[in-house]
């Protein structure tokens, strides 16, 4: 195990680019029905964009899609179908999601999508399938947890960003014997199942961990304003972005996925961070988080004090 003390340094941004030179990023989850779920979504999308991707689609149940695009009507919107109970139509969706993901530079699924067979049978077909970064949050673990054998199906590159609940029910459903919680632990825990999925695994909390089996770096922040639902959506939007922007074999400052999540991880930190100087450790938005993120970026780039 190599631990890595340093985060990547952010890319400098072409002043000649446009919006297809930075990225497009699709965003799939939210629900409907009983319980709806329409922040998540809009909220990874709007740090998506703030963290600097040209473009942005969110793909969500039909009957909220128009709610979602009022949160952020910079992103597109793709409607995803449904049957008369309110549920994902899976066969349905599989067709509208390729034709969404054709020009898409990274995806982000999870945010609020549920945990219904429908969900499942999406993940499972992206996390086999989809030729370029994915990163997996929220429900989408979830959903992972719950099917039998999922290690298997995992062929795309995976970012996993599971706070201690998702990655102790991935671990159980492997029979792994790992605790998330413990800072003793946590650094044998996140490493051990990044090895065992093959993927890039984000341990989310206070000094948030990832590692890819064999590298593995700390966050320095412990940041109490970050406890806040929806601050692991802005993350995963984030990160998403920034697959989409420098992880790309054209790029000319291409980071690989290991350094792509360590370098979110270190981005929304340090904007909450920056928040919480001026207004203590309660009370961040995250909308507000996402918002904060561009003076972050600007100040690593030196482009600002």
């Amino acid at each position: 195990m190599e631990r890595i003390n340093n985060s990547p340094t952010l890319p400098t941004r072409d002043p000649t680019g446009y919006k297809g030179t930075f990225g497009k990023v699709c965003v799939i989850g939210g629900s409907c029905g009983d319980h709806p779920m329409i922040g998540a979504p809009a909220l990874a999308a709007r740090a998506a964009l703030r963290s600097g991707c040209g473009l942005c689609t969110v793909a969500v149940p039909a009957p909220i899609l128009p709610a979602v695009l009022s949160i952020i009507p910079a992103a597109t919107g793709v409607a995803l179908p449904i049957d008369a109970s309110q549920h994902l139509f899976a066969a349905g969706c599989a067709h509208v999601i390729d034709e969404a993901l054709i020009n898409a530079d990274a995806l982000v699924v999870g945010p609020g999508f549920g945990r219904d067979q429908a969900q499942q049978q999406i993940v499972i077909r992206l996390a086999s399938a989809f030729t370029k970064p994915l990163v997996l949050d929220a429900d989408a673990l979830r959903a992972l947890a719950h099917t039998p054998d999922f290690a298997r199906d995992l062929q795309a590159s995976i970012i996993m960003t599971p706070h201690a609940g998702e990655f102790a029910a991935l671990a159980h459903a492997l029979e792994l014997d790992l605790d998330p919680v413990n800072e003793s632990t946590r650094e044998v825990a996140v490493t051990t199942l990044a090895a065992r999925l093959g993927c890039i695994v984000v341990l989310k909390g206070a000094h948030t961990q990832v590692s890819d089996g064999v590298r593995v770096w700390r966050s320095e922040f412990a940041e109490a304003a970050l406890a806040i639902g929806g601050s692991g959506d802005v993350l995963s939007g984030i990160t998403g972005s920034f697959a989409a922007q420098f992880a790309q074999e054209n790029s000319a400052h291409a980071l690989d996925l290991f350094q792509v999540a360590c370098l979110a991880v270190q981005v929304h930190a340090l904007t909450a961070v920056a928040w919480s100087r001026t207004n203590g450790h309660a009370g961040l938005l995250p909308e507000e988080l996402a918002d904060g993120i561009p003076s972050i970026m600007a100040r690593l780039r030196g482009e600002i004090v």
